[in-house]
């Protein structure tokens, strides 16, 4: 049985097309991905799922069945806005939410302190969120979806305003419910961690679907032809006849090589070439190409949006709490 199914669903505003024939589905205990840029469409994917909007065209099912409100009791939803209360303690709201999807309040106190402990928040469960930082209010949007133990989790943008420490306590915590048998999807537009994290994903461009499947049918499709080296000393080995590409960043360099039936035999090549001529290797590691390149190979020329939000996000994120 599929957790959710989205059969050719379409969603019309005025004149934009948001989401145009998608279809795609998630199965129990399955990390999903869906992947585009600001204003692809994932949001309004997400917002059709849950029964926020209808779409014009298509159906949606969850649970192995056509939507039904009363299914959301087994949803938990983190939106891309914070819709916290300003002034009240964040104890109080957690109870407040837990309250909304059925707990009673000892369960959804209870639960709500494990929670906050479990990510390092415990010492500001008295205190009113407008006192907090972002990333700490995203944090208790994230426990608040999942104090009633959802079987479907959907997070979008979950890792807005985090630092890296944070979003990682964030994702190992993603990762062990998934290993709970709870489905989950996040979308993102941080396509570094689609791929780490996702078993399947779903890459929307222009509200369309353009990529998707298993992270390891979509990597295989790919040759692996890409060195990522960190030297020191002299660069000419860049120059060799296999090297078909560089991107240059002081002593590291990402070396697409040129199509070869040998690609494992070109880089022992060129690593060989480089030591004969002096230049000391500190990591030389042939790679498949990332989601990143993929997308935009698969794009091509209007990947220029997304390539620019991913990298300025992973800017922002890494710098938000510094």
């Amino acid at each position: 049985m599929s957790i959710v199914a989205l059969h050719h669903v379409r969603k019309v505003y005025d004149t934009k097309v948001a989401v145009d024939d998608m279809s795609f589905t998630i199965g129990p205990g399955m990390m999903f991905g869906l992947l585009g840029p600001n204003g692809s469409g994932k949001t309004s994917t997400i917002r059709m799922m849950i029964g926020i909007t209808v779409p014009d065209s298509g159906t949606v099912e969850l649970f192995g069945a056509p939507f039904d409100r009363r299914a959301l009791s087994r949803v938990g939803y983190l939106p891309e806005e914070r819709g916290l209360y300003k002034k009240m303690k964040v104890v109080d709201q957690l109870v407040f939410l837990g309250q909304m999807h059925g707990l009673d309040a000892a369960t959804a106190s209870r639960r709500a302190h494990a929670w906050c402990e479990r990510l390092q928040i415990l010492e500001s469960v008295q205190k009113r969120t407008e006192d907090l930082s972002k990333g700490m209010q995203q944090k208790i949007q994230f426990i608040s979806t999942l104090l009633h133990e959802p079987e479907l989790i959907i997070m979008d943008e979950p890792f807005s305003g985090l630092d890296p420490v944070n979003a990682s306590l964030l994702q190992d915590t993603l990762e062990e419910l998934r290993n709970q048998g709870r489905s989950i999807l996040f979308s993102t537009h941080r396509m570094d961690q689609v791929e780490r994290m996702c078993d399947q994903i779903c890459l929307i461009h222009n509200s369309k679907l353009v990529l998707s499947g298993s992270m390891r049918d979509i990597k295989s499709r790919y040759p692996v032809n890409r060195v990522q080296v960190v030297f020191q000393g002299d660069d000419a080995f860049l120059a060799h006849a296999a090297v078909a590409s560089v991107k240059r960043h002081n002593e590291h360099a990402e070396i697409v090589l040129r199509p070869s039936a040998d690609n494992a035999g070109d880089a022992q090549q060129l690593l060989a070439f480089a030591l004969a001529h002096g230049t000391r290797i500190l990591r030389f590691e042939l790679t498949e190409p990332t989601l990143e390149e993929i997308f935009i190979e698969t794009v091509g020329t209007d990947h220029a949006d997304f390539d620019t939000q991913s990298r300025m996000h992973r800017v922002v994120d890494g710098a938000a709490h510094a």
